[in-house]
């Protein structure tokens, strides 16, 4: 279990540097005018991989449509962002749109958004780069990829990851940490559907840095509750009260993320409703497999027990730390 730990907690320190949150790729089918399309498509590039991926990755159009000219593709903001015009005939129902692939394990969103349609939604992976379009749009395929993408957005989004584990460090028991869990997510729920409607928002860069800032500050109280285990610190004490005001903030990161991915208009609400849920989900699972590990630990001795939640405070803090001065001068 400490091996396991100390793993983890390397891997969450190093890796993630370079990057803020999980932003999936996205693809997009439009009809313009009638029998007019474009396919866009932005895919998020690993360190290392742009070259690799522009030479390699290729639009995959329906059997009905001609391309107007050749792809144009350039490198954006640690993205390869491309475009192609097509003149398409029929319905188009039954065909495949999307990309020839995706580059390790990477996932995407597709839409098709026809003029006088429903929008229909899909998720790519790495096995399936492309998606069939659908003679109706399925509530049922929309709320699995956005189920999906919310409970992977916490497992694989690393600072709302960092969050959770030291929520679960300070406060280790169980039921309380599942209040706090949950309070967290109806605070998110809140500012993401109030951002995503239209009623509120944040600016992008202030928003982050608040998120990074919520994560230094677990883990300085983490760190007080090592050297003092009877300090009553304001999260031990309140620690649904702290995760609900912290999740307003991190709601705000949640609805920036959905504006990159998008949502479809004509299910916003299902969209929506398993988007949270599928956070609930990420989050209660990262909650338990942290409770395991604190379980094998408390059986260690004290010293190996005490040394290995250090490291994972010294950690988290000096990760969130490092985000909050280059969200703050970058």
């Amino acid at each position: 279990m400490i091996r396991l730990l100390l793993g983890l907690l390397a891997m969450l320190a190093t890796a993630p540097l370079a990057a803020h949150e999980l932003r999936p790729s996205v693809v997009e089918f439009r009809e313009t005018a009638p029998g007019e399309f474009t396919l866009d498509w932005k895919v998020t590039l690993a360190i290392g991989s742009a070259g690799l991926l522009a030479d390699r990755l290729e639009p995959v159009v329906p059997q009905s449509c001609a391309m107007q000219g050749d792809p144009v593709q350039r490198i954006q903001s640690a993205a390869l962002v491309g475009r192609v015009s097509l003149l398409c005939e029929g319905t188009l129902a039954g065909e495949q749109f999307g990309l020839s692939e995706l580059l390790g394990k990477s996932d995407a969103i597709a839409r098709f958004i026809p003029r006088s349609a429903p929008v229909q939604s899909f998720r790519l992976t790495a096995d399936e780069p492309s998606a069939m379009i659908l003679a109706e749009p399925s509530a049922l395929s929309v709320f699995f990829d956005y189920f999906v993408i919310g409970a992977e957005h916490i497992v694989f989004g690393w600072d709302h990851l960092l969050f959770v584990i030291a929520l679960v460090l300070l406060v280790r028991a169980p039921w309380p940490v599942v209040k706090a869990a949950t309070a967290f997510t109806i605070a998110h729920s809140i500012t993401l559907v109030a951002t995503v409607l239209g009623y509120s928002g944040l600016p992008g860069r202030p928003v982050e840095a608040l998120i990074a800032l919520s994560i230094v500050f677990l883990a300085v109280e983490v760190g007080i509750a090592l050297r003092d285990p009877d300090r009553q610190t304001l999260t031990r004490r309140f620690p649904w009260a702290v995760a609900f005001a912290f999740g307003l903030v991190h709601g705000f990161g949640f609805a920036g993320a959905l504006a990159d991915i998008g949502l479809p208009q004509t299910q916003l609400a299902m969209a929506l409703f398993a988007f949270n849920i599928g956070v609930e989900a990420g989050q209660l699972l990262v909650v338990a497999l942290t409770l395991v590990v604190l379980a094998g630990l408390s059986r260690a001795p004290d010293k190996a027990e005490h040394g290995a939640l250090n490291f994972a405070t010294y950690a988290i803090g000096v990760t969130g730390s490092f985000w909050l001065i280059e969200r703050l001068i970058g």
